[in-house]
Parts: C-alpha cells; structure tokens; sequence
C-alpha cells in the first residue's frame, strides 16, 4: 500500500488498522476451522475404534 499525494497520515493509518483487524479475524477462522477438524477426526478414529469386533477372524474352525 503507497501513500499517494492525496492520502493522509491519518487515512493510511486507518486502512492499515483495518487490514490488521481483517487478518486478524481471518486466522481465528482459520484456527476456529481447524480445530473443529480436528475433533472431527478424532471421533471419527473412536467411532472406528468402537466398530473393530476384537478377535473377528483370529480363529477359524476346520473341519476334515
């Protein structure tokens, strides 16, 4: 962003703060976004943790 001719100390200074608050707010979506993914998958590992029958297929019966 230049300051032209016609720009103001005080003008520049607030679209400067302007962008600050949008980057701002822009990261905490971001971090809102991926924690949200993250507990996501996190219950996506216990509802496959919760659908493993242990022992399915550890024997097998035969017959001669």
């Amino acid at each position: 962003m230049e300051i032209s001719d016609g720009m103001d100390i005080a003008t520049y200074a607030m679209m400067n703060s302007q962008t600050k608050i949008m980057q701002g707010v822009s990261t905490q979506v971001l971090k809102k976004t991926l924690d949200m993914q993250e507990a996501q998958g996190s219950q996506l590992v216990q509802m496959m943790e919760r659908s493993v029958t242990p022992g399915l297929g550890q024997n097998i019966d035969i017959r001669v």
